[in-house]
C-alpha cells in the first residue's frame, strides 16, 4: 500500500550579496587630469611645461644675455647690458688718458737706448695732450716728467681693473644661467611650504628667551 506524502529537503537561501547596492563613487577627472599633467610636466591647461637645460643655458650664456633670454628671464637682460657697457666704457674712459700720458712720456726718453734725451733732466717739462670723455677736444698742459709718470701708472692700473672687472661680470653672468636653469626645475609647489613663527624656548638656555622658528612642511 503506497501512502503519499510531501518530503522536505535542504532550504535554498536567496545570494544577499547579489541583492546588495554598492555605492558607486564618481572621482572628479578633472582633478586626475590636472595632476596627471603635472607628474607629465604639463601645466593645468595641459600645455607642455618650459623646463630648460643647464648645459645649453650655459653654452648659450657664452654670449652675453643668451643665457638669460633662453631661460626666459628677459628682465635681466637690461642689467647684464649695462653692466658690461659700464665696464667697456671704463676701460675705453682710461685707455685714452693712458694712452695721453705714455706719449707725453716716451717724449723724455730715447726709444733705442732708453735714457734721458739730450738737454733733458728728471726737472724737464713737456706738454701732455689731455682728451675729453668722449675723444673730440683736447687740452694741453705742461708737466714734469714725475707727473706725467705717476698719472700714466694711475689710469694704466685703472684700464687694468676694468678689464677685470668687465671678466668677473662675464663670468658671473654665465653662472647665474646656469643656476637659474637649474632653480627652475625645482619643485617650488604649494606641497612645499616654510613657515616661520614664533620660539619662547631655546636651546642650552634654561630661561625662556624669544626667537624665530623657521618650519618646513612636506606634505
Amino acid at each position: 500500500m503506497l501512502v503519499p506524502s510531501v518530503g522536505i529537503g535542504q532550504k535554498v537561501a536567496k545570494d544577499s550579496l547579489k541583492n546588495t547596492r554598492q555605492p558607486i563613487i564618481v572621482t572628479d577627472s578633472t582633478v586626475n587630469i590636472i595632476a596627471d599633467s603635472v607628474k607629465a610636466g604639463l601645466t593645468k591647461e595641459g600645455k607642455k611645461k618650459f623646463t630648460p637645460v643647464p648645459k645649453r643655458a650655459t653654452r648659450l650664456a657664452l654670449i652675453p644675455g643668451g643665457g638669460q633670454l633662453y631661460n626666459r628671464d628677459y628682465w635681466k637682460l637690461p642689467i647684464i647690458y649695462l653692466a658690461l657697457g659700464g665696464g667697456g666704457y671704463t676701460y675705453y674712459l682710461n685707455s685714452i688718458k693712458y694712452k695721453d700720458f705714455l706719449t707725453a712720456y716716451k717724449q723724455f726718453y730715447d726709444e733705442k737706448t732708453g735714457a734721458l734725451l739730450p738737454g733733458l733732466t728728471v726737472d724737464s717739462t713737456r706738454i701732455v695732450r689731455v682728451r675729453n670723455l668722449l675723444g673730440t677736444q683736447s687740452t694741453y698742459v705742461a708737466a714734469r716728467r714725475d707727473a706725467i709718470e705717476r698719472q700714466k701708472n694711475y689710469w694704466r692700473r685703472n684700464r687694468n681693473l676694468a678689464i677685470i672687472a668687465s671678466g668677473l661680470i662675464y663670468t658671473l653672468t654665465i653662472i647665474e644661467a646656469n643656476v637659474a636653469a637649474h632653480l627652475k626645475t625645482f619643485d617650488l609647489s604649494d606641497d612645499l611650504t616654510l613657515k616661520v613663527g614664533p620660539k619662547f624656548s631655546q636651546p642650552y638656555l634654561q630661561q625662556p628667551a624669544p626667537g624665530l622658528r623657521l618650519v618646513f612642511n612636506f606634505k
